[in-house]
């Protein structure tokens, strides 16, 4: 589903790149280099996070094929892919934009991968009907809750049975992903001055997980909110100033005019 998810992407960065008419072959490498540096950055960011483990059995933690945070992703990438922008002569921003529909569409997809393997990134038990069985996957819900005594002191024995119905809260990330991803198709043409629609896309995707961490079982860190959702809100803060400093921006060069 990561491959996927990088097919689509790309299908959709080399469409925009035609339509802006930069070469398309410079979109191909650009996907390469997300492709590379996010998977590295998001396996860095996973063994930061959990460096415990990692000191103990660090052959086995590098290179176990799951074990990935996104955002450790995103940040890599989006630094590779601006050195490489400015290589080329062309802005980051312009990249940004082109880029931001096929990325949403992307992580979403992405994401089905983490239901498929039931590797943790599922949400807490729920009694709707379409609460998901885990207990097949790479991380059941008996060791996923263990650290979470408010789920755990509802059970026997304090230990969640891996059977339990949960939130299968990646195929709620893929829907609401592409549900974004055709918001931002649709307006990316109407959308000016350069940079304002990557800004678009680092709210809503700020907001996304921003509210999706609520129903997941990942460590609070700070005010009740865990790592993924500070790092969601920092983005969110940034695309609101940029979007903001964009509008003003480009107001002031038409009162000019």
């Amino acid at each position: 589903m990561l491959a996927l998810g990088f097919i689509a992407g790309s299908y959709l960065l080399v469409h925009e790149f035609k339509r802006r008419t930069i070469d398309p072959n410079i979109a191909n490498n650009i996907t390469l280099i997300a492709l590379v540096a996010g998977v590295a950055g998001s396996k860095i960011l996973f063994l930061i996070e959990n460096w415990s483990s990692f000191v103990v059995d660090p052959f086995g933690m590098a290179f176990n094929p799951g074990g990935l945070t996104f955002y450790g992703g995103f940040i890599l990438a989006a630094l590779s892919i601006y050195i490489y922008g400015r290589k080329k002569g062309i802005p980051f921003f312009i990249i940004g934009d082109a880029i931001a529909p096929g990325m949403m569409l992307g992580y979403g997809i992405a994401r089905l991968g983490c239901h498929l393997a039931g590797d943790g990134d599922y949400g807490f038990p729920t009694t709707l009907p379409w609460g998901t069985d885990y207990s097949k996957g790479t991380y059941p819900p008996s060791v996923a809750f263990k650290n979470f005594p408010e789920i755990t002191g509802r059970f026997p024995g304090g230990i969640v049975p891996d059977t339990i119905p949960c939130h299968p809260t990646p195929v709620y990330e893929f829907i609401l992903c592409a549900c974004m991803c055709w918001f931002l198709w649709r307006i990316r043409k109407k959308i000016a001055p350069a940079g304002k629609l990557f800004m678009i896309y680092l709210v809503l995707a700020g907001i996304e997980r921003f509210a999706i961490e609520f129903l997941r079982p990942n460590p609070r860190i700070v005010l009740g909110l865990s790592e993924a959702q500070i790092i969601a809100f920092i983005l969110m803060a940034i695309g609101l100033s940029g979007w903001w400093k964009f509008t003003a921006s480009s107001r002031l060069s038409k009162t000019k005019s």
